[in-house]
C-alpha cells in the first residue's frame, strides 16, 4: 500500500510539472477525475502528460488506446497503469 500511495505522490508531482498547474500536488484526490469536473484538464493536457509518462516510466501511453478513458480517468488510475506497465 505504501508503495502505491509513493507511486500516486510521484505521479501527482509529475501532472503538475508536466502542465505547469498552480495546483499543489497534494491537492490532487487520487479519486476524483483528472478531465472535466475533476482537474479539469484537456486532450492537449493528456499528450503531455502521456510524453512526460513516457520519459518517466519507459513505455508509451497510446493516443488510439481504446482504455484511455479507464488509464486517466483519475490520479490512483493513471498511477495503477504506470505500475503494471513501467520498465524495471
Amino acid at each position: 500500500m505504501t508503495t502505491t500511495l509513493s507511486l500516486e505522490a510521484e505521479v501527482a508531482r509529475l501532472i503538475v510539472d508536466a502542465l505547469h498547474l498552480e495546483t499543489a500536488p497534494e491537492e490532487i484526490d487520487p479519486a476524483a477525475p483528472l478531465f472535466g469536473d475533476g482537474l479539469g484538464l484537456d486532450s492537449i493536457d493528456a499528450l503531455e502528460i502521456a510524453l512526460a509518462v513516457s520519459r518517466r516510466y519507459g513505455f508509451q501511453l497510446r493516443s488510439d488506446d481504446e482504455r484511455n478513458h479507464r488509464i486517466f480517468a483519475s490520479l490512483r488510475a493513471l498511477s495503477a497503469h504506470i505500475e503494471k506497465n513501467r520498465a524495471a
